[in-house]
């Protein structure tokens, strides 16, 4: 299975001042994607940032050039750092197939939604599985499966 060659870690959101200043949705983890000198790829075009600061807790950066709302912020796939053991970049996951012990395929994994106290893993059925152990029993990226515990797809 070939992944995808670059990733998104933002997109470009509500303008922040006048001088082109934006907030970054759905920004990475990694406040370094964000600091200026930072290279991204905007709508797959290349763009540095040249100013970078913080509010109410999210990323407001203006880049060398002006992009249009709601483009996707992105970097090559070669430089996010290898995930540790038990880690997984959301991209990995999309796509997997997803099966309950004992063998039912439950669906395919459409996107992976941040929640309140833990992730959630959102199905192409509508089925949404918590992201904890109790729930996700294996993560098999390279076998492109995740399988989880009995008693989470609902009622038999």
């Amino acid at each position: 299975m070939n992944g995808p060659e670059t990733v998104v870690v933002g997109r470009v959101g509500k303008s922040h001042g006048l001088d082109g200043s934006f907030v970054v949705e759905h920004a990475s983890a990694t406040p370094e994607r964000f600091r200026v000198g930072a290279s991204l790829l905007a709508d797959g075009e290349p763009v540095k940032v040249v100013a970078a600061k913080e509010a109410r807790g999210r990323p407001v950066i203006k880049l060398d050039r002006r992009v249009r709302r709601g483009a996707a912020l992105e970097v090559p796939l070669t430089s996010l750092e290898p995930a540790a053991d038990g880690e997984y970049y959301v991209f990995q996951l999309v796509g997997l197939s997803v099966v309950e012990e004992g063998g039912e395929t439950l669906g395919t994994v459409s996107d992976v939604a941040p929640g309140v106290a833990n992730d959630v893993l959102e199905l192409d059925t509508g089925l949404r599985l918590p992201m904890v152990e109790d729930c996700v029993r294996e993560v098999d990226v390279a076998g492109g499966r995740i399988v989880i515990a009995h008693g989470f797809s609902g009622p038999p």
